[in-house]
């Protein structure tokens, strides 16, 4: 490639990966350069302002048309900006949670390689959320993959980060190898890795032999894809890593290693599987035929989520099995509204509803674990109601949140992700049933929470100091959660209006 063609492209359309790769390649150098008694949670500030500017550099992207350079291996349309805003979002308040992470919690000194290994996990969700191949793909996966397995064991004097971080790489290792594999069967049968003339080879390909391939290749990957996304039954992983790990890393596991999961999955199924015939006639689509083994994974990932759950005194492993059943109600969104205008629509606010309320969760429980020399039982929230009613009302909105509470986004999200299983001819009533009765049971243990929180008697008389960045996480959640519930059009306008419904992603497949 010579240098006029390099200089072609619009590289504009990268500013946001560049901003966020200049901010790291920053940190680690005053990391390594700055003297060791030098307090690196300050580190905290630059990369906040780095997600910040490249959130601004986004945001000035939105009334741009799409934009795809290298061959097609970079796509910045519709969908890449709306999954990038709810990744710099997420990763802002992650940033400000890890600011007010303290010590007593087993971090022991505050480590500068931390900010700087979350903004290289966080560019490689950024690089699948615009990725046009598979190779870019795959980068961009490994990319977060490989930071998330080193900040799970940051700690590195602690047996259970350890524990957390060597079952993270054993597992993350297989995931890679069901993608990868599936991912070679696929170039295999389309002899291209560019996402686009793979859907048109596809779409023309009605040899049965072929299509087993191309089945095998579907399988391989939901199979990765369902490890990242913490998906019964490839979730056991979850709830020890969620534990062992940092809090504020929990919570990036919890959200964003979430989301770049699903990035794949609607990257993938719907650029690839949608358009794919499934039968030697080209008559019905492949997503169309198999859909059932994507609703039977989200309906025993929802039982098994919420069911287990029920049973877990550590309040990280308590959310791990809550996380596993929130896949859950987003692969019953993928499995029953398939290809139509309205799923990237509720996929998008569903996130968005666990993002705030999720963070605000692991806001609440850093606070009041350091208050416990690092304790993260559920005994910890006994008389919060009392001792500090503020943050405990912040709790209850997260809670009844995440329990789909009317007058909550969490309450939005699954009443979208619902009356989507209707959509369909013929609907999808048993997934509807299990969605009810998970939601019901979930109500046990949420509710259970709040039963510590105002009902039993306090175990500490201590006052509660609160950082700035973390009043400000708090505050943010609160108000999202709350705004998006009561008007959740407000949500919904902005995406119509900035992204147009995801039709150019659409009609891209």
């Amino acid at each position: 490639m010579d240098w006029n063609t390099m200089l072609s492209y619009d590289w504009g359309a990268m500013m946001p990966e560049f901003i966020i790769l200049g901010t790291t390649m920053i940190l680690s150098i005053l990391d390594l350069f700055w003297p060791k008694h030098f307090n690196r949670r300050k580190l905290a500030w630059l990369a906040l302002t780095g997600i910040i500017l490249a959130c601004l550099s986004l945001i000035s992207l939105l009334s741009f048309e799409t934009v795809s350079i290298l061959s097609d291996t970079f796509r910045l349309d519709s969908f890449a900006k709306a999954f990038k805003l709810l990744l710099l979002f997420g990763a802002a308040l992650i940033i400000l949670l890890a600011e007010g992470y303290e010590p007593q919690e087993g971090l022991r000194e505050h480590r500068g390689e931390f900010y700087y290994l979350f903004l290289t996990a966080l560019l490689g969700a950024m690089v699948m959320s615009s990725s046009g191949d598979l190779i870019t793909l795959f980068v961009g996966l490994e990319l977060l993959s490989i930071s998330s397995y080193i900040l799970v064991g940051i700690r590195k004097h602690d047996r259970k980060s350890n524990e957390a971080s060597m079952k993270y790489v054993i597992n993350g290792g297989i995931s890679t190898a069901f993608t990868l594999f599936g991912m070679s069967y696929l170039y295999g049968v389309t002899g291209s890795v560019n996402l686009g003339e793979m859907s048109r080879t596809m779409a023309a390909m009605t040899d049965g032999q072929l299509q087993y391939i191309m089945g095998l290749a579907f399988f391989m990957v939901f199979v990765g894809v369902s490890f990242k996304i913490a998906a019964a039954p490839f979730h056991m992983w979850a709830p020890d890593v969620y534990e062992g790990a940092p809090t504020p890393v929990t919570a990036f596991l919890s959200v964003i290693s979430k989301m770049a999961g699903f990035v794949i999955i609607l990257r993938i199924f719907l650029s690839l599987f949608l358009t794919a015939s499934g039968d030697t006639f080209g008559a019905l689509d492949f997503l169309e035929k198999n859909n059932i083994y994507i609703a039977s994974l989200a309906g025993l990932t929802i039982i098994i989520g919420n069911v287990v759950a029920l049973r877990q005194q550590n309040l990280k492993r308590l959310f791990a099995y809550s996380s596993i059943a929130h896949a859950g109600y987003l692969l019953v969104a993928v499995a029953t509204l398939g290809g139509g205008y309205f799923l990237l629509d509720t996929v998008w606010f569903y996130l968005m509803a666990y993002v705030l309320m999720n963070i605000g969760v692991f806001a609440v429980i850093q606070l009041l674990s350091s208050q416990r020399s690092g304790s993260e039982d559920i005994s910890i929230l006994a008389g919060l109601g009392r001792k500090s009613p503020y943050l405990a009302m912040a709790f209850t909105v997260f809670i009844l949140s995440l329990a789909g509470i009317p007058g909550t986004t969490g309450f939005i999200g699954k009443l979208n992700i619902f009356l989507g299983t209707f959509i369909t001819e013929p609907g999808h009533f048993v997934l509807a049933g299990i969605m009810i009765a998970g939601t019901i049971v979930s109500y046990v243990y949420y509710f259970g929470l709040l039963v510590q929180v105002f009902f039993r008697p306090i175990h500490s008389e201590k006052v509660i100091e609160i950082r700035t960045g973390l009043y400000a996480v708090l505050i943010i959640c609160v108000i999202g959660t709350i705004l998006f519930g009561v008007a959740p059009n407000i949500a919904f306008d902005f995406i119509h209006d900035q992204f147009g419904e995801f039709t150019d992603f659409i009609s891209s497949k």
